[in-house]
């Protein structure tokens, strides 16, 4: 906030999953929420399917941990919105700080959870988006998120992620950049990596092919300066 004032409009608000795409690679972030490019493959599929439990919209109680899915989020701060797959909140006590639930006795801290196809070389993007999801839950309901966790398909298992100051940092900075690459309507240049090989939109992308002809294009302008010098 500035001054009170929300810095992103409803209309402005980017999808909270853009996070972990803009992280793994800017210019798969442009193409799919820029230029409005998709395409399915295994890895994708396969994500959908894990996420048709986490997004059912059921709620459920074991112990002192409340289950709530397809919880819709949003930070005018950042400008995103978007749902999470899973927020649970578990009883605090004492001195903690923590949310009433309704029809729920006790103070309860929200404990995000977000679910992932992949195994831990992806974590970087998978962490910038579970992040995030605590960041609008801070904004939302003034209550610290200090950790989440990822639940990863191929080890169906949890891994606790602590949302350091560093990681904050890294998120919100990739939110801005977000904005301001959709508001310059700009799409990055590529970055050839080995990322690339399991991106859905590496045949839209062209990676080597436009990563080379700007390779070209800048020795040829550095030879022109060069040359007129």
């Amino acid at each position: 906030m500035e001054g009170g004032r929300a810095l992103y409009s409803e209309e402005e608000l980017l999808p909270l999953s853009a996070v972990g795409q803009y992280v793994h690679c800017p210019r798969r972030f442009a193409l799919l929420h820029l230029e409005q490019q998709w395409e399915d493959n295994r890895f994708t599929a396969e994500g959908t399917v894990l996420h048709a439990t986490a997004d059912s919209g059921v709620r459920e109680s074991r112990g002192a941990v409340r289950i709530i899915r397809a919880i819709r989020l949003r930070s005018y701060e950042l400008g995103v919105s978007g749902i999470a797959d899973v927020v649970e909140f578990h009883r605090v006590a004492g001195d903690e700080i923590g949310v009433s639930l309704p029809k729920t006795a006790g103070e309860w801290r929200p404990y995000p959870v977000e679910y992932k196809r992949g195994a831990a070389k992806n974590l970087s993007g998978y962490k910038a988006q579970l992040c995030l999801q605590a960041l609008c839950l801070e904004e939302m309901l003034s209550v610290p998120v200090p950790v989440g966790a990822l639940f990863l398909g191929e080890k169906q298992g949890r891994l606790e992620v602590e949302l350091t100051p560093a990681l904050r940092a890294q998120v919100v900075d990739s939110c801005h950049a977000m904005q301001r690459i959709f508001a310059s309507g700009v799409t990055p240049p590529p970055t050839f990596g080995k990322w690339c090989a399991s991106c859905s939109l590496v045949e839209e992308c062209r990676p080597k092919l436009v990563a080379s002809h700007r390779s070209a294009r800048a020795w040829l302008d550095c030879a022109m300066t060069e040359a007129s010098a």
